[in-house]
């Protein structure tokens, strides 16, 4: 039987599964970035023809340092601007704040090789509703969601109710952090968290913002997550770049004709 005749996702006939086995969609997703990102690094002689393709996602330590070598050459980034890095100052004071804390609580959704990712998400969002029904006066928050994440979260934590106590930045793994620090909402937040963990409904319940420090004293952070942001963005559109000139099946990603802005 064919690769594509069993259904297994492949980029440019390179499968990106073994037979019978499965992942989630954001574990397939970044596979095939990789495989595209491994495939154009030998197209662009960075990288050998013969290289094996990866093992369960994890390509070879020459794949990994041509990719890096690709991306160096390909995604040239501005230097944000003064005015830039003020904007987000601005708009971002408590994450560049000493001592800013949050009390939350959460539930966590485990994301487990295996589990039905789309009916995990519905689930946990048909939940974070009615939470937030409570939340919002319909009564008796409190005593809901501590009912909830005794139910249904796989974090240890159920057992107190989802209460993580009060956390810094530094307590959280950074794409926690972010969203918990960059906003200021206090509540059930309007959406779900993602992280590697899986998907969290989180209730803040106070915030703490510490002290705002001066835009001079944190220029070179805030300049290096703007970059951040912009390398980001950079290598998404170089993703759908390579998606739109390749043969990719068993996988969705975004395709585009559009080349790379530099």
């Amino acid at each position: 039987m064919t690769q594509e005749a069993a259904g297994i996702a492949h980029v440019n006939d390179v499968p990106l599964l073994r037979a019978g086995e499965q992942v989630d969609d954001a574990t397939l997703r970044q596979r095939a970035c990789t495989e595209l990102l491994r495939q154009q690094a030998q197209a662009a002689g960075l990288l050998a023809p013969d290289d094996p393709p990866p093992i369960d996602g994890v390509p070879s330590e020459a794949a990994a340092n041509a990719i890096e070598a690709l991306l160096e050459r390909e995604l040239v980034l501005p230097e944000p601007s003064d005015e830039a890095c003020r904007r987000h100052h601005a708009a971002h004071r408590a994450r560049y704040s000493t001592g800013a804390r949050v009390h939350a609580r959460h539930i966590l959704f485990a994301v487990t090789p295996g589990v039905d990712v789309a009916a995990l998400r519905q689930r946990a969002e048909h939940l974070m509703l009615e939470l937030r029904c409570h939340d919002g006066g319909c009564g008796h928050a409190d005593a809901a969601f501590t009912a909830a994440a005794k139910a249904w979260s796989n974090c240890p934590s159920s057992a107190e109710g989802g209460d993580l106590g009060w956390l810094s930045s530094a307590d959280c793994v950074p794409e926690f952090a972010r969203e918990l620090f960059d906003h200021a909402d206090v509540g059930v937040l309007p959406r779900l968290v993602h992280s590697r963990f899986g998907l969290h409904i989180v209730d803040v319940l106070a915030r703490d913002p510490g002290t705002a420090q001066p835009f001079e004293s944190v220029r070179a952070a805030v300049a290096l997550a703007l970059q951040q942001q912009t390398y980001v963005a950079a290598l998404r559109q170089y993703l759908s770049l390579l998606a739109g000139q390749a043969r990719i099946q068993g996988v969705v990603l975004t395709a585009s004709a559009t080349p790379l802005v530099q």
